[in-house]
């Protein structure tokens, strides 16, 4: 019998007995710190349902039984996945995901992995980290970089690197990844990224002595990269470096790149550095910043309210930071820290379309990768929202106004083509503008009596379809030109009106595509 049980049964005797001592619910709580509906469900059993109900195996969690299909196939592809890593998958993957506790999901792991003989593979110890005094809200933020191996859903290996910060006192935590070693440009974009989070910069930042930031240490007198010394004197903050072989000045922030590692790269399929860090934003709410800390046992993200207004103002920056070039996607959007920006038509120009970010505190500029200019956004605060500019919902050069003006100028000015393209926009509304676009690209030349028959055939008999009117006027144009060579140039017989076949009456007009065939028979 494993300790679990041992306990149950233990606990099972001390209700019955705190009960005959005629002790009600509550004086049994505070007993034994059971809940009360476990104390009623242990009152009323006796003795031989209680040993039925504890030797069944099937005793999972309510809750949770419709996800041990799942829970059993994560573990047996990631046998050392934690039950919180646990946790947080199972909030990833399901939004039904009723609410639980922790322990109830440790709980669940447990049986599984003894039902099923799925060990947790054993670690050695980590070293330990001296426990520093806590600091002022909005004193001390600590950074540092991790970095691991992931693999994709092919079973290639990728190196990924991140940088984490995380205010010392709130424990709120923020992370980015990229998918190559970090520069030091690269870093100062991180930490605005960083700020932009935190809405606000602690008054001091510890840091290792990474020659990211850093030349040498020269006796206290730090040599700073030329992009961090910059960056600095744009804020307020000061940058305070580690001795060397010292971890726990700064233990904190070990610990986030641990957490990090294990809970959320940890057995993660690698799909994109985009998609990672959007990944890592949703991991930050969901999880990172909203649990309670086990240190502090205080939820980050509650905390981080209290420590906001203690925080100092972002300054506006110098200078713009170049990102690295970002994916276009199919639907001419960009995706940048959990939003979606739009882009004019004709950016995206196959999978591999990709364009560059310059970022100001408050605005997105974005770029080409021969570094012209394309448009620009005000940055959204917001998460999953799509910031559109209507500009670019079609290209400058289609508007549909130049459009209407350039299919009116072929068709002429005259009450018999404002009347067609007044009715061809009221009875295909959707397609209007594909069907001016048509009209503009493959209009034939025509004599105005030709289309004046024409419109008003159209008219008529309710066909509304630029491809159809420009096939009427072709196969029409043609026939007149055969009886012309026909037939002496000086007195031209007048053509003929458009006729209405059986063909064309059976014909549905609403179709983009027709048989060129319909119209064979007009002028017979």
């Amino acid at each position: 019998m494993n300790y679990e049980r041992k306990s149950k049964f233990t606990m099972w005797y001390k209700v019955k007995e705190l009960t005959e001592q005629g002790l009600n619910k509550s004086q049994i709580q505070r007993e034994t710190s059971l809940d009360r509906a476990t104390i009623r469900k242990y009152q009323q059993m006796d003795e031989a349902s209680f040993h039925s109900w504890i030797t069944n195996k099937s005793n999972l969690p309510k809750k949770l039984s419709q996800y041990r299909q799942f829970v059993k196939e994560l573990l047996e592809r990631v046998p050392y996945l934690s039950a919180a890593q646990v946790e947080d998958r199972l909030k990833e993957h399901f939004d039904e995901l009723p609410v639980i506790h922790s322990k109830t999901v440790f709980n669940f792991v447990q049986v599984l992995r003894n039902d099923y003989a799925i060990a947790k593979p054993s670690k050695e110890s980590t070293r330990l980290f001296q426990k520093l005094p806590e600091t002022d809200y909005g004193a001390e933020a600590q950074v540092d970089f991790g970095q691991t191996w992931m693999q994709t859903g092919q079973g290639k290996r990728v190196k990924i690197y991140f940088f984490a910060m995380s205010l010392s006192r709130s424990r709120y935590k923020f992370i980015y990844l990229i998918d190559q070693p970090f520069t030091s440009k690269q870093a100062v974009t991180a930490h605005y990224l960083a700020f932009d989070y935190f809405t606000g910069l602690p008054k001091k930042i510890v840091y290792d002595q990474d020659s990211i930031f850093m030349h040498n240490e020269n006796l206290g007198d730090y040599l700073l990269t030329a992009e961090f010394t910059a960056f600095c004197k744009t804020q307020d903050f000061t940058a305070v470096f580690c001795r060397k072989a010292d971890p726990q000045s700064k233990g904190k922030i070990e610990s986030v790149v641990k957490y990090v590692k294990q809970n959320f790269l940890r057995g993660r399929d690698y799909s994109g550095i985009e998609n990672l860090n959007q990944q890592a934003l949703q991991w930050l709410e969901r999880t990172a910043n909203a649990k309670k800390h086990a240190g502090t046992q205080l939820i980050p993200k509650q905390e981080w309210e209290v420590e906001k207004p203690y925080l100092l103002p972002i300054k506006q920056k110098q200078h713009e930071v170049a990102l690295s070039s970002y994916k276009v996607r199919k639907d001419h959007t960009v995706l940048y820290r959990g939003n979606f920006y739009s882009l004019p038509l004709g950016v995206y120009a196959g999978r591999d379309s990709r364009i560059l970010l310059s970022i100001t505190c408050e605005q997105m500029s974005v770029y080409s990768l021969e570094n012209d200019f394309i448009c620009t956004h005000t940055l959204s605060l917001d998460k999953g929202k799509t910031i559109r500019n209507s500009e670019h919902d079609r290209p400058d050069s289609q508007t549909l106004q130049r459009l209407s003006e350039q299919v009116s100028e072929l068709l002429g000015s005259g009450e018999l083509a404002q009347t067609w393209m007044q009715l061809l926009q009221k009875n295909k509304s959707r397609y209007y503008r594909d069907n001016l676009e048509y009209l503009a690209k493959k209009y034939p030349p025509c004599s105005e009596q030709l289309r004046d028959q024409c419109l008003l055939f159209c008219i008529e008999n309710k066909v509304f379809n630029g491809k159809n009117l420009i096939d009427m006027l072709k196969q029409n144009q043609h026939l007149t030109s055969q009886l012309s060579k026909n037939l002496d140039e000086a007195s031209p017989p007048p053509i003929p009106p458009p006729m209405l076949t059986e063909t064309l009456l059976r014909a549905d007009t609403s179709i983009q595509t027709s048989d060129i065939n319909t119209y064979e028979t007009l002028f017979n």
